[in-house]
């Protein structure tokens, strides 16, 4: 049987306060780190508006320009790529705000999350898991979790660009999971 967030860990239900969805929470959050357009030729993904690739919002169905992505339209592409494709409601919002930021940054998030939990690693986010992340003790699946992530991003060999900001990025996702 699938254990929800709120069966697994109660007290994390409350985590991102009451005037906030944890999906909008996690948006608002990831928003902040990407920030507006950007094209960097260094960055493989191209064109980005609030850090969604041109070649996302068009599988999405957006046809305007990048520069004028209107910040619903990222919201709603988001929300679908990166939050429910990882089913984070289901899991502990402490844990489903760095999926989510994970996901949206790039990487392989499923099977970091096998790792950090103990699961079996095969690369699906299914029931088995959703439960594995859920009866870990949150602290721990944030610290194992960003700590596979970063492993993955110093192999990149676009580090030497990107690293210092995806470095601040993760010590910006270890104080948050540790703010609460």
């Amino acid at each position: 049987m699938e254990l929800t967030a709120a069966q697994a860990i109660p007290r994390w239900l409350s985590f991102f306060g009451v005037d906030m969805t944890p999906f909008e929470q996690a948006f608002e959050n990831t928003i902040g780190l990407e920030g507006g357009f950007v094209d960097n030729p260094a960055d493989p993904g191209g064109a980005t508006m609030y850090g969604i690739t041109e070649r996302v919002a068009r599988a999405n169905g957006y046809t305007g320009d990048m520069h004028d992505l209107p910040l619903a339209t990222a919201q709603a592409i988001a929300k679908a790529e990166y939050w429910d494709k990882y089913q984070c409601d289901k899991l502990v919002p402490l844990v489903a705000v760095q999926v989510f930021d994970a996901a949206y940054n790039g990487g392989d998030v499923v099977r970091w999350l096998q790792q950090a939990s103990g699961a079996v690693v095969d690369g699906v986010i299914g029931p088995k898991t959703i439960t594995a992340v859920n009866l870990t003790n949150p602290y721990v699946m944030v610290m194992r979790f960003l700590a596979l992530r970063l492993e993955y991003l110093t192999n990149l060999p676009i580090w030497g660009n990107f690293g210092k900001g995806w470095s601040r990025r993760i010590a910006h996702n270890l104080q948050l999971g540790a703010s609460k």
